[in-house]
C-alpha cells in the first residue's frame, strides 16, 4: 500500500466502536509527502475517525496505520472547535504542546513567537480568548499546531462553524503557510467548494461505514487566489466533486 514517497497510509482500515456503530470499512488510503489532500464525505461518513486513527488517537478495529518513511516526530491536529483554553492567554495556549514535552519557556519562547507570526496574532500573544472572534480563536489553534513543526498537520472540519468571509480568508492563510512550510495537510471538510480550492486531490468517501468511493486530482495551479475562486475552471472542478459525492450517496443506499 502506497510507495516511497507516501507519508502516510491506510491499509484495510476498519473501526467499530463500542456501541455497534462500524465508522470505517476497508479503509485505503495513501498520502504522499508534502501534498494537500481533502477527505470528502457527508456528516457521520467517518473522515473525523480516519484522522483520529492517523492521529493514534483512537485504534482500528483491523488493517493497519503504514508510515513508509518512519512516523513522523511531529504531528499537529486542528479540531472542529478550537479547544482553547479559557484561563490561558494566546501565547500560553500555544506553548501547551511544547510544555507538555517539558520544554523551558526560555526555548519555547521563540517558536511561540514564530507561530503567532505565522498566523497573524503577534500583537494579541497576551489577549485571553473570551476577547478573540471565532476566526481568531481558529488562529491561535492552526498556531498551537504549528508550534511543534510538524510534518503532518491534520485538520477536521475547522472552518465549518466561521461564516463565509472569514473562512475564505483562512483557505488562504492555510494554503500560504502549507507552501512556506512545506507540510502535507489531510483536511477533512462536507464543502465541496472549499476542497476543490484547497487541495490537490479530493478523496470521496462512501456515507457510513466509510470507504473510498473515488478519488479527484484538482490539477490547478498553485498559488490560487480569487481568480481561481470564480474561474470556469474552478466551477467545474466544483461539478466533477459534487457529482462523484452524490454518487458516492446513491451507492450508499444500494
Amino acid at each position: 500500500m502506497g510507495d516511497a514517497r507516501s507519508i502516510v497510509a491506510l491499509r484495510d482500515v476498519g473501526k467499530r466502536f463500542a456501541n455497534g456503530v462500524v465508522a470505517l470499512e476497508r479503509l485505503d488510503l495513501a498520502v504522499r509527502d508534502g501534498e494537500f489532500v481533502s477527505l470528502l464525505g457527508p456528516s457521520g461518513c467517518g473522515k473525523s475517525t480516519a484522522l483520529r486513527i492517523i492521529a493514534g488517537l483512537i485504534e482500528p478495529t483491523r488493517g493497519a496505520v503504514e508510515w513508509p518513511g518512519g512516523e513522523p516526530a511531529g504531528i499537529g491536529f486542528v479540531f472542529q472547535d478550537p479547544t482553547l483554553m479559557p484561563w490561558a492567554t494566546v501565547a500560553a495556549n500555544v506553548r501547551l504542546p511544547l510544555k507538555l514535552q517539558g520544554m523551558e519557556s526560555r526555548k519555547s519562547s521563540p517558536l511561540v513567537g514564530e507561530a503567532l507570526d505565522r498566523v497573524g496574532l503577534t500583537e494579541f500573544a497576551n489577549t485571553y480568548p473570551r476577547e478573540l472572534s471565532g476566526g481568531m480563536k481558529m488562529r491561535v489553534s492552526i498556531a498551537r499546531a504549528l508550534v511543534t513543526r510538524p510534518k503532518l498537520l491534520l485538520m477536521d472540519e475547522p472552518f465549518a462553524a466561521l461564516d463565509e468571509i472569514t473562512r475564505f480568508k483562512l483557505n488562504d492563510d492555510l494554503l500560504m503557510l502549507w507552501r512556506a512550510l512545506g507540510m502535507t495537510v489531510i483536511f477533512v471538510t462536507h464543502s465541496v467548494f472549499e476542497s476543490v480550492y484547497l487541495s490537490q486531490r479530493i478523496v470521496v468517501m462512501t456515507p457510513r461505514p466509510g470507504r473510498v468511493f473515488t478519488e479527484l486530482a484538482v490539477d490547478a495551479p498553485h498559488p490560487r487566489d480569487e481568480s481561481f475562486r470564480t474561474s470556469a475552471e474552478y466551477a467545474g472542478f466544483c461539478r466533477l466533486a459534487s457529482d462523484a459525492l452524490n454518487r458516492a450517496g446513491r451507492r450508499g443506499d444500494a
